[in-house]
């Protein structure tokens, strides 16, 4: 049964400060009894009562923390407290041993060796420093970079970034299912390319990019391929050596860790070189200065360590609860599914319903957590550039929800979610006057309006 408390209980074989008994009765003493301050931020953290929330389907967004992953960290937040960087006494060894095991169980969920894994704040700061730090280390006689037109929003910005200095970046298209064309990718390569970055699974429709073959024609040409494997490490099986990647970003809270860590894997051998965003104490063996957050770091390396045990479970786990709900929504009429129906991850699934708003869905579907897109771009009202990119119309790109299917996702909450959506669907249709046109035979599309 897993701990859901603020302390756990130290080994035996550790030692503790003299204080500790002193400051766990005070700091009992003085929450014991006491009603909640109106500032307070955050709340309890034990489990809300079932039923009190909304039903969490935006596991691309963030996942909920595992409580084996917030057991492993919970010491290195009270009495495992030292700095990992301190090489002088026990405090900053135990938590060294620590950092280095969890290192470990990142490297091993990729196949990659520990020296070769750097922890980061998380995906996005992976994807700057490693597209923004090979760009610079090799700038004198490579300047070309080429990158997909439904990357994640970090990866573009890091790109644009580079144009603005002066390098060439090369927006590989997608086919109306999100996939590249592997030739168009040979092409783009030049002699001055620097790096392809490539995301392994979309955020906003799962699509799978044959990553395989992308890897190895990038060696064939001897180029570096990074891969934003955000979406799709602990969630599919990914090899380093085998897909011959040689940069991977990783994020923690999408993998059931905590948010705020990441991590980037830099290949030793064919070596790549970074040129370093961060710098200071030299921490990470220079690629990423600073104090290392090692209770996140202990969260993302149990993630990964429960990831590699329980993929196939997991992976078997949402394709089931996936396929029910895909068997559900087609059974409304004028619903569309965006991405390649076979080359995807089954737990990111993102649906347009015709003749209805998104965002009055979204609203309409209250009890579900749910997104239109990327976390990071949700708060824009224009469609979203990843299903325009497969050139789907504005008004079917408007009308896209992105279902996030996880861990944790029960077959009675798929369920009740097929349930409501097919009620919600009906009422927000007999609302819309365009659904009154359709029923009576009208194409919409062939209306020519006019404008007051």
């Amino acid at each position: 049964m897993y701990r859901y408390c603020f302390f756990s209980r130290p080994s035996r074989h550790i030692l503790r400060p003299k204080s500790w008994n002193l400051w766990i009765r005070r700091l009992s003493g003085e929450l014991a009894g006491k009603e909640k301050k109106a500032g307070r931020i955050g709340g309890s953290a034990l489990p809300r009562s079932p039923g009190t929330r909304p039903i969490y389907l935006d596991v691309q967004a963030t996942t909920p923390v595992d409580p084996r992953v917030l057991d492993a960290m919970l010491p290195y937040f009270t009495y495992l407290y030292g700095n990992s960087h301190s090489r002088t006494h026990a405090y900053g060894w135990e938590t060294d041993r620590a950092v280095q095991k969890a290192r470990e169980h990142v490297a091993n969920l990729i196949g990659a060796d520990p020296k070769e894994i750097f922890f980061t704040s998380g995906a996005t700061e992976s994807n700057n420093m490693i597209i923004k730090g090979v760009a610079h280390f090799y700038r004198s006689t490579k300047r070309h970079i080429i990158t997909v037109q439904t990357e994640h929003k970090c990866v573009l910005d890091s790109c644009r970034v580079l144009q603005n200095e002066g390098f060439d970046v090369t927006y590989l298209p997608v086919n109306k299912y999100g996939l590249i064309s592997l030739e168009d990718l040979e092409r783009a390569i030049r002699p001055d390319t620097a790096l392809v970055s490539i995301m392994t699974v979309n955020n906003e429709i799962g699509v799978i990019q044959p990553i395989e073959e992308i890897g190895q024609i990038c060696r064939d040409k001897k180029v570096f391929f990074h891969s934003d494997a955000a979406q799709a490490v602990g969630k599919i099986p990914i090899n380093v050596d085998k897909c011959k990647i040689d940069l991977m970003s990783i994020s923690g809270h999408k993998i059931y860790g905590p948010k705020g860590i990441g991590a980037s894997y830099v290949r030793r051998r064919p070596r790549v070189r970074i040129e370093p965003l961060i710098n200071g104490g030299g921490q990470e063996r220079g690629l990423r200065s600073g104090t290392l957050a090692s209770p996140l770091i202990i969260g993302i390396g149990e993630a990964c360590r429960i990831a590699k045990e329980e993929l196939e479970y997991d992976y078997a786990h949402v394709s089931r609860l996936s396929k029910r709900l895909i068997n559900h929504l087609t059974q409304l009429e004028y619903v569309y599914f965006n991405g390649d129906p076979i080359h995807r991850y089954p737990g990111c699934i993102n649906a347009s319903f015709a003749y209805i708003e998104g965002e009055s869905l979204l609203m309409a579907l209250k009890n579900i957590a749910l997104s239109s897109g990327s976390a990071c771009t949700s708060a824009s009202l224009e469609p979203s550039y990843v299903i325009r990119s497969l050139g789907v119309p504005d008004d079917i790109s408007h009308s896209s929800l992105r279902f996030g299917i996880g861990r944790f996702t029960t077959d009675a909450e798929i369920d009740y979610i097929c349930n409501i959506i097919r009620e919600k669907v009906k009422f927000l249709r007999e609302l819309s006057p365009l659904w009154e046109m359709v029923q009576e035979g009208i194409d919409p599309s062939t209306i020519k309006w006019s404008y007051h």
